[in-house]
């Protein structure tokens, strides 16, 4: 049992801290920059909405807002067969010139969205979003920068969990993305990041490619695919989007299942990115597969640890137990102080492991999971 125990230890450890430990010495070791410079090509901003009529128009204020050029940018908003208030919205703001509209008769998903404006779009650089987050003015303006740089093909944004006014959240989910920002950060500084930020990210139109029906994962099928084709993914922090930074402890973790069935579905629809095609395979599967193991791994360590008894594993069982007792205090609604944060942060990591187990029940079992609202 020992073998169990100290490959499940490497496993875990590497996947948290040891690639991040990577990445930084990558980093400091061979790190590329990036040349921008202020350009105004012409830009398509795309987004696909179902049932959206209460998030719509504060979306659609905020992109109409957007500080760059109104000649060189449009705005593509594809109902995918929605059926609230969402495609009379679309019309008003059509018929005033503000967007283009594009109403699919039947509900078939983002990618099905997507794969369809795309031989619709006009724009050099497309930006793709999502309907809940607010773009800051200047974030298109600042993603382009990076397309100076002709070894880049896709940019991405960086998403706020949390306001303006308030800050971004350093709890739970919030400190989860921070963590999972400072790895996209490291991974563009000496290469290339896996995947993007879905709710605002770039990419140059030529090297665009059609979704595979039902994908969920668009922001890292597209990116991997510029990847493939020679050219960077880069992560740029200047160009910001915001949103909650808590949307209900149910619906983050149905979120984060639907994100790590995205993952198993995208080396199925796309062997490739396990194979030699995928120039950037190593930080794919660090990043993104490993991720989908651990579980598995915790439970090794957990009954290794049980198993083989003496004062060190022993410890370490007891390390894990207390670990795992903690992520209850974040039940607790009175403030803990420090003890309330680590105990939030627990519970997250537990959560987010748990949402991994669900991902692959639902893998194994043949479960589709679905693009909605």
């Amino acid at each position: 049992m020992k073998w169990v125990f100290w490959c499940s230890a490497v496993l875990v450890l590497y996947a948290y801290l040891g690639y991040p430990v990577w990445l930084w010495l990558r980093s400091r070791w061979k790190a590329r920059q990036v040349e921008r410079s202020a350009l105004t090509p012409s830009v398509s901003i795309v987004m696909v909405v179902r049932d959206e009529e209460t998030a719509l128009p504060g979306k659609l204020r905020n992109l109409t807002a957007l500080d760059y050029p109104t000649d060189r940018l449009e705005i593509l908003v594809v109902s995918d067969g929605s059926t609230d208030g969402t495609d009379a919205i679309l019309q008003e703001w059509g018929a005033r010139g503000a967007i283009h509209p594009v109403f699919l008769p039947e509900h078939n998903g983002k990618a099905r969205g997507l794969n369809h404006a795309m031989p619709l779009v006009q724009g050099e650089v497309v930006v793709f979003t999502d309907v809940r987050q607010s773009i800051e003015p200047r974030a298109i303006r600042l993603l382009v920068e990076n397309f100076a740089d002709a070894s880049v093909g896709c940019v991405s944004g960086e998403l706020m969990l949390g306001d303006p006014e308030g800050g971004e959240s350093s709890r739970g989910m919030g400190l989860y993305w921070r963590v999972e920002k400072k790895v996209r950060e490291l991974e563009s500084l000496s290469g290339s990041t896996i995947g993007a930020t879905g709710a605002l990210y770039a990419a140059r139109k030529t090297l665009l490619v059609e979704l595979p029906a039902d994908l969920i994962l668009d922001d890292v099928y597209l990116p991997m695919s510029v990847i493939r084709q020679g050219f960077r993914v880069i992560f740029d922090p200047r160009a910001r989007a915001w949103d909650q930074a808590d949307l209900g402890s149910g619906r983050e973790f149905w979120r984060k299942v639907r994100t790590l069935s995205g993952n198993y579905q995208l080396v199925e629809a796309a062997p490739w990115l396990v194979s030699k095609e995928n120039p950037a395979r190593w930080d794919f599967v660090s990043h993104k597969l490993l991720r989908l193991v651990v579980p598995f791994a915790l439970a090794g360590l957990l009954m290794s640890s049980a198993w083989l008894g003496g004062p060190f594993f022993l410890s370490c069982l007891a390390a894990q137990i207390g670990f795992y007792t903690l992520s209850l205090l974040a039940a607790i609604p009175a403030r803990l102080g420090v003890v309330g944060r680590l105990a939030d942060a627990a519970l997250t990591f537990v959560l987010l492991n748990t949402a991994a187990l669900v991902a692959f029940r639902n893998f194994a079992l043949g479960r589709k999971t679905a693009w909605g609202r």
